[in-house]
């Protein structure tokens, strides 16, 4: 599976603010970032530009999606959804999904954590 570039941050602490989209811009390219990472909790912003494909995979826990700029193209089996600017989805444990950038799109990704190593699928 091929892996996104994350840039080495610090995450967020508890209590901070954090923005997601630079004040007037919708996005600013190959600044993937993973905001932060509790034990129960993972939450990273992904840069995509137009024509990007985040390979089909999955995770033990839940997860949402939610486009922030742009359009995507959610992809579950036998499911292809479209996700525009200011619309998400939820996915439970163990679904296999993928996204492909329709346009330049900056996405949101919260993914459930339990003891480390995710949630179990239902």
């Amino acid at each position: 599976m091929a892996t996104l570039p994350v840039m080495a941050i610090a995450h967020a602490v508890s209590g901070e603010v954090v923005d997601l989209l630079a004040p007037g811009q919708p996005s600013t390219p190959d600044r993937t970032i993973a905001i932060f990472k509790a034990p129960d909790l993972e939450v990273m912003r992904l840069v995509l530009p137009a024509g990007k494909q985040v390979p089909d995979h999955s995770v033990p826990g839940s997860l949402t999606v939610q486009c922030l700029h742009g359009k995507v193209e959610l992809q579950t089996p036998g499911q292809t959804s479209t996700l525009a600017a200011g619309q998400f989805a939820y996915l439970r444990g163990g679904v296999t999904y993928g996204i492909l950038a329709l346009q330049d799109s900056d996405v949101l990704v919260t993914m459930v954590i339990a003891n480390g190593v995710g949630a179990p699928a239902r």
